[in-house]
């Protein structure tokens, strides 16, 4: 079975005692590719480092909503040199988060535009955070597919109804479910997973943070992923193993890999 964790922060500082044992977990949990997610108002080093050292990790950086407030051309400029990095796949995780306004919502907004038609000009795919925005989320997107600049993408840890998954699907993006696909009280999620096409469905843990059922309070990592993968299959009728390998073959194509 090949695991495909599209989003994880194995940079997070609560790997720092262990981060070359959560490593070999992943690997012999069947983890055969990973994107690390770099903080874009930050250098890439240490990201971009894990991504040298192990084949099989990979590397994205883009300026969260919550450091929207920080976005500026300087930190644009470094993002357009870091995406000329070998094995950076993507710019992100961008977007709008709403449920914290860690960063006034029109700022978020500018940045978020600004980000989208960053990445159409390097021909890179976007990682989308949304929470609690997609209204103002979807218009930013429609905005950037009539102008013929929408790139690819992947809505990251989504959350969101079906309603709003079939106009994300329409876009060209894909659906990627973390531990929240776990848990009791995730019907939007159960009819997001039975509805969309399979491939365009992705799986990730986003650790430390949202460990699945049944670990859940426990820090998340890679090698947890493959909880997320068994209740999709659960959710679709499927065997594991077919979802696992279309799922990763999904990833490859979200980040534009080679297999």
């Amino acid at each position: 079975m090949r695991l495909f964790d599209t989003h994880c922060h194995i940079n997070d500082e609560r790997f720092d005692e262990d981060r070359n044992e959560v490593i070999l977990r992943m690997h012999e949990e069947g983890v055969a590719r990973a994107v690390v997610v770099a903080d874009g108002t930050k250098p890439i080093d240490e990201v971009y480092a894990l991504s040298q050292n192990h084949p099989f990790l990979f590397a994205a950086s883009g300026v969260h909503p919550h450091d929207a407030s920080a976005y500026s051309d300087e930190c644009e400029k470094n993002i357009t040199n870091w995406m000329a990095l070998d094995k950076v796949v993507a710019l992100g995780e961008i977007g709008l988060d709403y449920h914290y306004d860690l960063s006034p919502r029109g700022i978020q907004k500018e940045a978020f535009a600004r980000q989208l038609d960053l990445a159409y000009t390097l021909n890179k795919p976007v990682i989308l955070h949304i929470r609690e925005a997609h209204g103002d989320a979807t218009d930013i997107l429609t905005a950037q597919v009539r102008a013929g600049r929408m790139p690819g993408g992947i809505m990251h840890c989504y959350t969101g109804s079906w309603e709003s998954a079939k106009t994300y699907l329409d876009m060209g993006l894909f659906i990627s479910f973390s531990g929240s696909l776990t848990f009791k009280n995730a019907p939007k999620l159960t009819e997001v997973c039975k509805n969309a096409p399979l491939d365009r469905l992705l799986i990730e843990t986003d650790c430390p943070y949202m460990a699945p059922v049944p670990l859940r309070g426990r820090r998340n990592e890679p090698a947890f992923v493959k909880h997320v993968l068994l209740k999709l299959a659960q959710i679709r009728g499927i065997d594991p193993e077919y979802a696992a390998e279309e799922t990763y073959k999904n990833g490859l194509a979200a980040f534009r890999m080679e297999i």
